[in-house]
């Protein structure tokens, strides 16, 4: 049983061969020294057999070498008309190559997939050395985005577009960047494009994939949108200044046409001064706000100066009243201490608290007592709140936490501006705002300065 082994087989050779080669001692001793000639041949023939015995073991493990070293993993070892001594090796390497053949079926469907994906994606894909400069892939995107052919090297981007091609190399992994993309097919063209990195290693080697996105669209669409969203706030902000100014003039011309038939009056003629003064001061404030919004952005210095709380308030409920009075709403000031100060800018603080009035009075038109009140005082931390609190119909919360988001808007006919204006005017003074609101039990605006 045990010759039917390749151990066996060759451990009966080596014995038979050490056998062989004790004998010619046995010769000398007994005096049969002649013999020997005989016995010289038979160990010749065991030495060559054992090492042909070997060397099919060596061909067969050669010619497993030579089918993986060309990936010939579809070649097959016959095990059943194999040697005995061979049979168990060709089991294994038929099992090997069979294993070597899966995972290389597995690896080229994985690459089809890939490629099939990179086909269909419109995202220019490239990935290279950055070492040497050598391209890995480049799918079809990438090709007719930039017009190229196909590149073995990076480097024969910087004969088409050199711009891009230092772009490419600078930008580190997980970063994203947009740049200008210039073409010379047919004729010369421009267009941005959104270029994004990541970095990997393979056998040693580090690669860079680059991602490219034509955005080119996306942003002139987007400036187009973001230039009707400044004409609409814009609008919105003018019209919620516009309106009570309009509705206090109405007013005075109303009072003014009393005087006429009735005479004028000391406390006329004083109501008619202030009524007069608080639109030009409004008009004013409005011209300058208009100025102010348009470079916003671009502030970094207010017009700070001490206002008192009071005067603030009394100049609101004087712009406000005819519009209050109006629509039968009752606006509630309290004001425990009447020196309470706050270094600000009044216009635009004055532009943050009619926003803020403006949003109250359309939450309780439809409330049977509607009510606003508008109250300052001192926090736990010594800080100014002003506040202004209505019982109207309240938000949910997931409005609560969008309110802040620009040109989000509940109404049909909202810019969706005009709180996030007031947070970005209230951040320009290091202050804060926040919203409590509840359904059906109405909403509250803490403005909290530093």
């Amino acid at each position: 049983m045990i010759y039917k082994t390749f151990e066996g087989r060759l451990l009966c050779r080596v014995a038979l061969l050490l056998l062989t080669l004790s004998l010619p001692v046995i010769l000398i001793l007994y005096g049969l020294a002649e013999l020997l000639i005989f016995l010289v041949p038979v160990i010749v023939y065991q030495v060559y057999e054992l090492i042909g015995f070997m060397k099919k073991t060596q061909e067969e493990f050669n010619q497993f070498v030579e089918s993986v070293h060309y990936r010939d993993f579809s070649r097959y070892f016959n095990e059943r008309q194999a040697p005995v001594e061979l049979e168990v090796l060709r089991k294994g390497f038929n099992e090997i190559n069979s294993t070597f053949k899966a995972l290389s079926q597995e690896k080229e469907s994985q690459f089809q997939n890939l490629q099939q994906v990179m086909a269909l994606v419109n995202t220019g894909i490239l990935s290279f050395d950055t070492e040497t400069g050598e391209v890995v892939l480049m799918n079809e995107a990438l090709r007719k985005l930039l017009h190229l052919p196909h590149m073995q090297s990076i480097k024969a981007l910087a004969n088409r577009d050199v711009e891009l091609y230092q772009e490419i190399l600078a930008l580190q992994p997980g970063h994203t960047k947009i740049t200008t993309a210039h073409t010379t097919f047919l004729e010369k063209a421009s267009f941005k494009v959104l270029l994004s990195a990541t970095g990997f290693q393979n056998e040693g080697r580090k690669y860079k994939l680059v991602a490219f996105q034509n955005v080119n669209e996306a942003l002139d669409e987007t400036e187009s949108l973001a230039w009707q969203k400044l004409l609409n706030v814009m609008t919105h902000e003018i019209m919620n200044s516009v309106a009570p100014i309009s509705s206090l003039a109405d007013t005075l011309k109303d009072r003014l046409h009393q005087t006429t038939i009735n005479g004028l009056t000391a406390l006329d003629a004083e109501d008619l001064e202030i009524g007069i003064e608080t639109i030009k001061r409004r008009s004013q404030g409005l011209l300058r706000f208009a100025e102010t919004y348009r470079s916003l952005s671009k502030i970094t210095k207010l017009n700070l100066d001490t206002v008192l709380v009071q005067d603030l308030f009394s100049n609101l409920h004087r712009l406000m009243q005819p519009t209050l009075t109006q629509k039968n709403i009752q606006l509630t000031i309290t004001l425990k201490n009447p020196t309470i100060a706050l270094q600000a800018d009044v216009n635009l603080l004055e532009q943050v608290l009619i926003n803020l009035l403006v949003n109250a009075i359309e939450a309780v038109k439809n409330q049977p007592d509607p009510q606003i009140i508008l109250s300052a005082y001192p926090d736990a931390e010594d800080k100014t709140v002003i506040k202004i609190t209505d019982n109207g119909t309240g938000m949910s919360k997931e409005v609560q936490e969008k309110i802040f988001i620009p040109f989000f808007s509940t109404k049909k006919q909202g810019s969706g501006i005009g709180l996030s204006l007031c947070k970005q005017i209230m951040l320009l003074h290091k202050g804060t705002i926040q919203v409590q609101s509840e359904e059906g039990a109405g909403t509250s605006f803490s403005l909290r300065f530093s």
